[in-house]
């Protein structure tokens, strides 16, 4: 009812949920001490390494004990590949839409390593490479979190139950968009990271940066979801690549109808 029917993906979506406090823990104890002002750029590098790349060695090291799937088919690599993709949208070009729509600040002088649009974007910030990590991470919980409440939700067979997915995808996101900006916007970051309006961010911000995952979550599900369906790596690099370009698309709108907060 929970997990997947596919037992290579079963026991990866387990483990995704099982890293997610240790990531977790990561960035709180970067908050706390204070790193993310007071570290220079290969620090920062490092540790936003450690926070992101157990995601996919971890689960590459355990390949062989934890399901008869080959590595080249299965569903962790799989995953990493369609989080990186969407990921590095979301950093590279969706990062502009944060700055000049959403008011979001970025402040860190001591991370001298970026990488962001050229093109898109008033060009006035800049996106550091730590990001990207930190990223993958968060959105690994994120996917992970909505395919167990989408399956249970499908599962339960329910009159009514297809209309309420498109709900659910929507509150799942909410509640994501809503807990990241209100984790990460705090006073312990509040020289390197902040809204320029945190209330209105909160209240309609949050549902605007939703639209990630309702473009992704539907899509993020479907990836060897039942027993004997695969794949293929190009696929699943493809999907990501149709999400985020749905994303972009949906972005643009709502900038059209709202402006910028």
């Amino acid at each position: 009812m929970w997990f997947s029917d596919n037992p290579d993906k079963a026991w990866v979506e387990k483990f995704f949920l099982m890293y997610t406090p240790v990531w977790m823990a990561l960035m709180a104890l970067m908050m706390v001490t204070g790193w993310a002002q007071s570290v220079g750029d290969k620090v920062l590098l490092i540790h936003a390494a450690i926070v992101a790349l157990p995601i996919l060695i971890i689960p590459a090291l355990l390949n062989s004990r934890k399901s008869a799937t080959p590595w080249h088919e299965s569903y962790w690599l799989k995953a990493n590949i369609y989080l990186f993709v969407f990921g590095f949208f979301g950093n590279y070009f969706g990062s502009e839409y944060f700055f000049d729509v959403l008011g979001m600040v970025y402040h860190y002088p001591n991370a001298s390593t970026n990488l962001d649009s050229a093109l898109l974007g008033s060009g006035e910030q800049r996106v550091p490479l730590i990001m990207y990590f930190y990223t993958h991470a968060y959105f690994m919980t994120y996917h992970a979190t909505a395919n167990i409440v989408l399956r249970r939700l499908r599962n339960l067979n329910i009159p009514g139950g297809i209309a309420l997915f498109p709900v659910m995808v929507f509150a799942v996101g909410y509640v994501w968009a809503w807990a990241e900006t209100r984790a990460m916007a705090n006073p312990m970051l509040a020289e390197s990271f902040y809204y320029q309006d945190m209330a209105r961010m909160l209240a309609y911000g949050s549902a605007i940066y939703a639209i990630y995952f309702i473009a992704s979550f539907p899509i993020y599900y479907r990836i060897d979801e039942r027993r004997g369906q695969s794949w293929s790596l190009w696929v699943t690099a493809s999907a990501g690549m149709a999400a985020s370009m749905l994303t972009f698309y949906m972005l643009d709108f709502v900038a059209h109808w709202i402006g910028a907060l």
